[in-house]
């Protein structure tokens, strides 16, 4: 596995190491003795997934609060999707921050989100499977949110979102 920082400290994007063959390929999604290695901490606890049929369907931001807050590991299984972490930790330097990549079910990379970032994506394209390794279970009555294009943050979308949920389209701004 390959650790990759990004500009926000906490938030890595990792990247598989691809054993090639005449039958396909191999690699590894997750590996703790990999992560301590790597001085990350994580022991996912839950595995959920999204499912997304349409392309350009936005999902976040979200969070969740203490004591909830979860660490996540969010791949795309299926498809390719616009996926944002945003720096959201009072102590951090790079509060308000954010990053973007593209995680594609192609490049089997994915983005490691730490306690106190939002996160969300849009979907690149149509049927879409994102798989979420979370280190704590999901608790509904600590669930966050902000609206995805709050003008605080400045997160440059590659496009609006066709399909959106009321709740999502309805987040107050939170910068």
């Amino acid at each position: 596995m390959i650790f990759r920082a990004t500009a926000i400290e906490g938030v890595m994007e990792i990247l598989p190491e691809r054993a090639r063959d005449a039958r396909g390929a191999f690699f590894r999604g997750f590996c703790a003795a990999e992560f301590a290695a790597a001085g990350l901490d994580f022991r996912p606890v839950q595995v959920s997934y999204s499912e997304n049929p349409r392309r350009h369907t936005l999902r976040g931001l979200h969070w969740q609060a203490p004591p909830a807050a979860e660490r996540k590991l969010v791949r795309c299984l299926r498809g390719a999707v616009h996926d944002v972490a945003l720096d959201l930790r009072d102590a951090s330097a790079t509060r308000g921050a954010h990053v973007g990549m593209t995680l594609s079910a192609e490049a089997g990379n994915a983005l490691l989100i730490p306690p106190g970032c939002a996160h969300g994506f849009l979907t690149l394209t149509d049927d879409v499977l994102l798989e979420y390794m979370m280190d704590v279970p999901h608790a509904p009555g600590h669930a966050r949110g902000l609206r995805w294009n709050d003008p605080a943050f400045g997160i440059a979308w590659p496009a609006a979102p066709a399909v959106i949920s009321e709740r999502d389209a309805t987040w107050p701004d939170h910068g």
